[in-house]
């Protein structure tokens, strides 16, 4: 017998009530000191991926921090411990900042989308991009981090990241590697702008030094 196909535990919203759907913005308090934003996010009700997740993971790192990594969302085990980077991907990313000679706990971690989208097969809940929808309707918490860390630098790790600042047309092998200019209107402007891939891509690569490597080569825009 065929294995069932992946599903999702609860049904995506249809066109209709996305239209309905208030953004984020109405949990977004206005005060955006990262402790209140922490605490207010675990209520968000901004998009439909809070019903199916364990919890909404916010940024981790110092407030003031020179450099903000944007991800795409928490995984398994981020939705699970609460905290950003904490699986596979992150610990690989540490490494990779490290090789770029930038100290990782010196950086502020986030993720475009704060609640973890997946579909469940048996017993393992394997990760489904969000949709544009849920992304546009997450980005008040973004642009909420971005004022409160006031970073001089933003990274911006993978398609989905990217999209979350620059619109759906983004992709990364038109952008990868050079300074962006952010743009405008879009919260608060950082100094510098940059793209590569997400640490994932980099695990699940069948040229993974390689792939490592350039992944460094372009963290090490930052130090210069």
């Amino acid at each position: 017998m065929p294995s069932a196909a992946p599903r999702s535990s609860i049904a995506s919203p249809s066109a209709s009530e996305r239209a309905a759907w208030p953004s984020a913005a109405r949990w977004v308090p206005d005060d955006h000191a990262l402790p209140a934003l922490e605490a207010a996010v675990a209520g968000c009700r901004g998009c439909d991926l809070w019903r199916d997740a364990t919890q909404a993971v916010f940024g981790s790192g110092p407030r003031g921090a020179e450099v903000m990594l944007v991800g795409e969302q928490p995984g398994d085990r981020e939705d699970l411990a609460g905290e950003p980077f904490v699986g596979p991907a992150g610990a690989l990313l540490d490494r990779a900042l490290e090789d770029a000679g930038i100290q990782p706990d010196t950086v502020f971690r986030t993720n475009a989308v704060k609640h973890f989208r997946h579909v469940d097969k048996g017993h393992k809940r394997i990760h489904k991009t969000p949709s544009r929808w849920q992304v546009a309707q997450c980005q008040p918490w973004l642009l909420a981090e971005l004022d409160a860390v006031r970073p001089r630098t933003v990274v911006l790790l993978g398609a989905t990241a990217g999209q979350a600042v620059f619109g759906p047309r983004f992709t990364v092998g038109d952008h990868r590697g050079r300074a962006l200019v952010w743009p405008e209107g879009v919260g608060p402007e950082p100094e510098r702008v940059f793209s590569t891939v997400h640490p994932a891509s980099v695990l699940r690569s069948r040229n993974r030094q390689e792939d490592y490597d350039a992944f460094v080569a372009d963290l090490r825009l930052l130090s210069r």
